[in-house]
């Protein structure tokens, strides 16, 4: 991933277009006019046509080709013939231009390559190539061959279809929709999604990031920067494809999802973006979180002069699984001594059609200690009063913070003006009751999503005992044999050994009375299956017989059940039969946990209701790993037996946080056994006293498709985690991780406010749970802090110190910080920290450490200097000195690119 030069590519200060021209109908002549635009509104900078057949191009000099030119200039647009193309980025390159549009379309493989190649020499970055270009309306930049400009305004959209570049533009400038950038992505060979969210995640005329995918080709790094912007913006996305065509066949139902397009939509709200269907819902979800980001979301209350658009709201609401607010005693008694007697007394709250501005904001004012509530404001035109009179009454009430009000006024001319006045003061306002709804929803699942990225759980959890060597002995013994499915035996060894409960299993060949001596030996009623390698589903052949209560019973069963496979399935190879005892639990749901590996965001973990219907009740929910409990819980919800899970009538709740730990142990047995492809427990038995395991299917895969390495989102670094003999007693070096955050305010609150403006250059003391939360809940692909904590004698532990470095995404530059407790200083615990991280950047290929230090801090000097670094003046020093830079090179010498992926 990498920003580098992309300031050249957005914000240039001169632009040269290669195959410029005035010919009506040509890509460089559409280029060339968008580029010069109309009076005033073309581009600011200094423009180069560059065309052999010209010497003037609409009145400014044309040159012959890169060489003429008279300054390297910061963009090339080119929109010449694709063999063309690799020379004149070699030649732009050697000039010093740093970015490039590349127009031009039909590159075959080798020339796409030799264009990149010849990039890569001189850190030049390129949009395209095939693509439309793209936009930067404050600047009046159209580097694009797009019939229509774009107005300026506050969202950045980026598109993977040309096509879909030039209708959107259409469709927004007819409805005064404006951009703070329109990119056209083309064949992404240099700049892609990535890049993109990396650079308008911090791009402050960017306030959402509005994104149109067809594909993904590198998860982590799409995942990294879209967790980063995410943190910082709305990042709402458009893909195309969510029908589950081309899906392959596959040994488990949970392996048949992989590639499927519920796996694009797990990953979405992992990285806390928000995905909406159609370009009209992108904009409305736009819309909502920029104007109403920080409202409630928990409940809606809907306040109107008409009941027939209440009615049509609440409708909205129950398709939409919004809740609407109850009224209690409380607030009825509130609006009862502001409305008249005949209003609706319920939720959707209705004032009558013929209420005055002063009943509304009466309603409004009753409605304002609901603060968990969101209001939804509906006005349908009546003679009685003006809309516009009651928009104007309202404004103190909508505009008050936190906003607490959705707008929504029915009609069209009658409510412009009130309309328009909403919207002038940041109100969000819909067209009708059931968009309003809609987006209201959008707010509520970009909520859940939100909570989901802060999550950063560890690769390994304690709350589940593996059994590695077992593990371990398991694959090696199937793979070393040619084979990649287990059998039921092997299966329930390898869940039982990944510390999950399981029934008892007993092995027997074909012989029947083997299987009726092992049923004699733990008791009927049994349970008795075909044992095969080569039969995975093996309810579709009748292999598995349930509730056998006698010997003579088994007998019969083994005996029809090899006739039955080998008539179904004469190619199997049959060794046997497996026999368990029959496991009845009151109360207990047949549930689903699995696991596979999708071929672009890498190991899923799939939850849902189980059994021999699963297809048919298609009721699941995926999730990308690494999971913690709060994450596996939030995965159960997003199911629909989640809510008999939580009991009902006679039936007791289940032990749902004992299938959360579940999911949580497959989570970590993805990263303890890189060899598993796919998994199967079907069914989880679950009830009120816990879950188990009645069955199981693996199969593995020597290419390793699982591990850590494969996640799409970096799991906690455990290897990391060291030990370290400091003053007589144990000190523990590891990362920093969320579940810190109490932990690290003690800290924080225990340090001498001295300290805390040296480290941070302010004085406050107490600290925020969204500052906190920045501070424990990181993204270990761009940033790494650690700490130095020692156990308390009583329980849990403390910490003594900490560093941090945040990482540009070009992996160039690392900048850091370091803290250690007040009463501890002078005593080598910030030199080991700082000691370790230097050791962590180096190891992952960082190039340069800097750090900015208050000059009157000579602690933090003084190791800088021990450290080896080298002190400068700031750069940005206003002049009065006050503040020193410090950096250090980390390797021995720097790449010519540093750009990681």
């Amino acid at each position: 991933m990498s920003i580098r030069h992309l300031d050249a590519l957005f914000a240039p200060a001169s632009v040269a277009v290669f195959g410029a021209s005035e010919r009506p109908g040509s890509v460089g002549g559409t280029v060339w006019r968008n580029l010069l635009g109309h009076g005033n509104s073309g581009y600011r900078g200094r423009l180069y046509p560059v065309n052999p057949k010209h010497s003037q191009l609409s009145g400014v000099t044309a040159y012959r080709n890169a060489e003429a030119l008279p300054e390297a200039p910061d963009l090339a647009v080119i929109c010449t013939p694709a063999h063309t193309v690799a020379p004149l980025i070699a030649a732009l390159g050697a000039r010093g231009t740093r970015a490039a549009i590349v127009v031009t379309a039909g590159l075959d493989k080798a020339q796409k390559q030799a264009m990149l190649d010849a990039a890569r020499v001189h850190t030049l970055r390129i949009l395209g190539p095939n693509c439309i270009g793209m936009l930067v309306p404050h600047l009046g930049l159209n580097a694009s061959f797009a019939h229509i400009g774009a107005q300026p305004g506050d969202l950045a959209f980026v598109s993977q279809s040309g096509a879909l570049v030039t209708a959107m533009l259409d469709w927004a400038g007819s409805r005064g929709i404006g951009f703070s950038h329109f990119v056209s992505l083309g064949e992404r060979a240099d700049v892609d999604f990535g890049d993109m969210l990396d650079f308008l995640g911090s791009d402050p005329k960017t306030r959402s990031i509005l994104l149109y995918i067809e594909s993904i080709d590198d998860a982590p790094k799409f995942m990294s920067a879209a967790r980063a912007a995410a943190r910082n913006k709305p990042v709402i996305v458009v893909k195309a494809g969510r029908s589950a065509a081309g899906q392959q066949a596959a040994a488990t139902h949970t392996g048949a999802l992989a590639g499927s397009d519920a796996v694009f939509d797990a990953a979405i709200a992992r990285a806390g973006m928000l995905r909406v269907d159609t370009l009209h819902e992108l904009f409305l979800a736009a819309e909502t979180l920029s104007r109403f980001r920080d409202g409630p979301s928990g409940q809606l209350i809907v306040l109107t002069n008409g009941g027939g658009a209440g009615v049509m709201a609440a409708d909205a609401a129950a398709a939409a699984g919004v809740p609407l607010a109850a009224l209690d005693g409380a607030l009825l008694a509130r609006l009862d001594a502001v409305l008249p007697a005949n209003w609706s007394r319920a939720n959707p709250v209705d004032i009558i059609g013929d209420a005055p501005a002063a009943r509304y904001q009466a309603a409004l004012q009753a409605l304002s200690h609901e603060t968990d509530s969101a209001v939804l404001f509906i006005h349908a035109p009546t003679a009685i009063v003006p809309s516009a009179e009651i928009a104007q009454a309202l404004l103190p009430q909508v505009t008050a913070e936190p906003r607490r009000v959705l707008g929504c006024w029915l009609g069209d001319a009658a409510v412009a003006q009130a309309r328009q006045t909403f919207r002038q003061a940041g109100v969000p306002d819909f067209n009708t009751p059931e968009e309003a709804v809609r987006a209201f929803s959008f707010l509520r699942t970009y909520r859940l999503h939100q909570e989901a990225l802060l999550q950063t759980p560890p690769a390994r959890s304690a709350a589940q005992p593996v059994d590695l060597p077992r593990l371990r002995a398991i694959v090696e013994a199937v793979l070393s044999s040619g084979r990649e499915l287990l059998t039921e035996p092997e299966a329930n060894d390898f869940v039982a050994a990944a510390g999950l409960p399981v029934v008892p299993t007993r092995t027997v060949g074909i012989d029947p009375t083997e299987a009726v001596a092992a049923a004699d030996a733990m008791g009927y009623p049994v349970v008795v299956k075909i044992l095969s390698h080569t039969i995975s589903h093996k309810s579709d052949v009748g292999g598995v017989r349930l509730n056998i209560g006698s010997a003579d019973e088994l007998r019969e069963v083994c005996t029809a059940m090899l006739e039955r496979v080998r008539t179904l399935r004469p190619d199997a190879d049959v060794q046997g039969f497996t026999v368990q005892p029959m496991v009845r639990k009151k109360h207990a749901h047949e549930l689903i946990i699995g696991a596979s590996v999708d071929p672009i965001f890498g190991p899923v973990i799939l939850f849902g209701a189980g059994g021999t219907a699963v297809e048919v009740l298609a009721d699941r929910a995926l999730a990308l790993p690494p999971l913690n409990t709060p994450l596996a819980l939030a995965q159960i919800q997003c199911t629909r037996i989640a809510k008999l899970l939580q009991g009902y009538r006679d039936e007791p709740a289940a032990d749902v946080n004992g299938i959360a730990q579940v999911l949580v142990a497959v989570s970590q047995l993805l990263v303890e056994v890189p060899e598993l492809a796919e998994l199967d427990i079907n069914p989880l038995l679950a009830n009120h006293e816990g879950a188990v395991a009645l069955d199981a299917r693996v199969r593995l895969s020597a290419a390793r498709p699982a591990g850590a390495a494969h996640f799409a989102i970096q799991p906690y670094p455990q290897h990391l985690v060291e030990s370290w003999a400091w003053q007589g007693e144990a000190i523990t070096l590891r990362p920093i991780r969320p579940e810190d955050e109490a932990q690290h305010r003690r800290f924080l609150e225990q340090l001498d406010p001295e300290d805390i403006r040296l480290r941070v250059f302010y004085s406050r003391r107490s600290i925020e749970h969204s500052e906190l939360a920045r501070l424990t809940q990181i993204d270990y692909a761009r940033e790494m802090a650690f700490i130095a904590t020692r156990p308390l004698s009583h329980d849990g532990e403390e910490t003594l110190g900490a560093v941090r470095a945040t990482v540009d995404p070009d992996n160039h530059t690392a900048e850091f910080g370091v803290i250690v407790r007040s009463d501890l200083k002078g005593s080598g615990l910030g030199h080991r920290l700082m000691g370790k991280m230097i050791e962590h950047l180096r190891a992952r290929g960082t190039q340069r450490l800097v750090g900015t230090v208050l000059r009157v801090n000579t602690g933090m000097l003084e190791l800088a200097h021990a450290l080896g670094f080298q002190e400068s003046r700031n750069p940005s020093d206003p002049g009065d000195h006050q503040v020193r830079f410090v950096s250090l090179e980390l390797q021995p010498a720097a790449s010519t690119d540093h750009r990681r992926g």
